[in-house]
């Protein structure tokens, strides 16, 4: 077996075998080998390349069971930190460690318990350092600490929880870090905490050739009706929508079900346990469409996405990259479709300088759906502005006049 040689124990291979894994990924065949001699890595690799089985096969080797806690994985959500944990449990199935996650949003009383006979954590920052203030949790005997999706940990503001924490754990261990982009902030972390690291990265997950981009040009009003025509007939497997807020993910979520399209929405504004259901119902297949924002949705690795829409058109192109990236994979085809009305034509335009590829289609004949209570409101909202003059060269233009192309009315430079 081709993992054997990359000095994985034979307690993982009979889970991997079970598990039907064939051939290990790029990130996989770098990677392991280096874990596995102690080295510090840092791994450049997306969700969905296989990380996971890299710093597990180091932990579950190194760590002892009933000794305390040894492997500490840092992760930026709470449904990451579910499905690392699973998957370990997994992979550790014939050595029978005590693996379990903590994260906010749930009891802490729990936790407190189950960290008592941990052998390997999961968690998030934001908990973990609060276990920390507690005393609940200790680290002073993890031999390998890890930091998966950092980026993303950075980008939403816990580099001084992942500092604190880091404080706090053997200075004697070694440390792997994952990341999809290696930043400044990357750099700072290994450069203070990790020794003499080697740097090893995988290329893309997905299959360029494979993933058709294209947006739509459309106004408002229509830009819901837009979505439900596409999802009626475009031939899809699972589908994705991300919007940019909670309030607009709960929105497409309810009134698509209200139009006889199988959705739910996710955010972190719901209870854990709610997260957890639709994640499970999701990866089942009992649920169509799974209409979420970024934070939620980062991480997750979640197979057969056939479509992914951008109701919202992300503010960063590093966003549109992990959105656009949930699709395409593993030598599928795949579609990112992006929904453009006024609002979104700043960030688009950010968007397009990097992906040129982006091709407009031409809007089909669709069925209006009104949603009066929604747009009244927002009509409302913007009538103040109307008349003005702007100057981008848009003049005063209304939303509703006759339509052109996207790029006849706003010239890129």
């Amino acid at each position: 077996m081709v993992f054997r040689k990359l000095g994985v124990s034979e307690e993982i291979l009979k889970a991997i075998v079970e598990l039907n894994f064939i051939e290990p990924s790029e990130i996989q065949e770098k990677a392991i080998p280096l874990v596995l001699a102690g080295k510090d890595v840092i791994g450049g690799s997306a969700t969905g390349s296989g990380k996971t089985l890299v710093f597990a096969s180091a932990i579950i080797q190194r760590t002892e069971k009933g000794k305390g806690i040894q492997s500490l994985v840092l992760t930026p959500t709470r449904e990451l930190a579910e499905q690392i944990t699973k998957t370990l449990r997994h992979f550790s199935k014939y050595k029978l460690l005590n693996i379990i996650s903590v994260y906010g949003g749930v009891s802490i009383e729990p936790q407190i318990s189950l960290l008592e006979r941990a052998d390997v954590v999961i968690g998030t920052p934001g908990r973990i350092l609060d276990h920390l203030n507690r005393n609940t949790i200790s680290l002073n005997k993890v031999k390998i600490l890890v930091l998966d999706e950092a980026d993303r940990m950075l980008d939403m503001g816990f580099i001084d929880d992942v500092d604190s924490i880091i404080k706090n754990v053997n200075k004697n261990r070694q440390t792997l870090l994952f990341s999809a982009t290696i930043s400044h902030d990357i750099n700072y972390l290994a450069g203070r905490y990790m020794n003499n690291p080697v740097k090893v990265s995988a290329e893309e997950f997905v299959d360029p050739s494979k993933l058709k981009q294209f947006y739509y040009d459309v106004t408002f009003d229509k830009k819901f009706s837009l979505l439900v025509h596409l999802l009626k007939n475009e031939t899809s497997k699972l589908v994705m929508v991300f919007c940019n807020t909670r309030k607009t993910a709960d929105f497409v979520g309810k009134t698509l079900n209200k139009n006889n399209i199988e959705a739910t929405a996710i955010h972190g504004g719901l209870t854990q346990n709610r997260r957890s259901n639709i994640m499970e119902n999701f990866h089942k297949g009992k649920c169509f469409v799974l209409v979420c924002t970024d934070v939620a949705a980062r991480g997750l690795d979640i197979k057969n996405i056939s479509h992914v829409y951008n109701y919202d058109i992300p503010k960063t192109e590093k966003e549109y990259i992990h959105r656009i990236g949930r699709t395409a994979r593993a030598g599928k085809d795949g579609k990112a479709i992006s929904l453009l009305s006024q609002k979104d034509y700043e960030n688009f335009k950010e968007i397009h300088k990097y992906h040129s590829e982006i091709q407009e289609e031409k809007l089909p004949e669709i069925s209006m759906i009104y949603l009066r209570p929604f747009q009244r409101k927002r009509e409302n909202r913007s009538w103040k502005f109307r008349g003005r003059f702007d100057r981008r060269g848009m003049g005063n233009r209304r939303d509703n006049m006759p339509r052109q192309s996207f790029f006849k009315r706003r010239r890129f430079p």
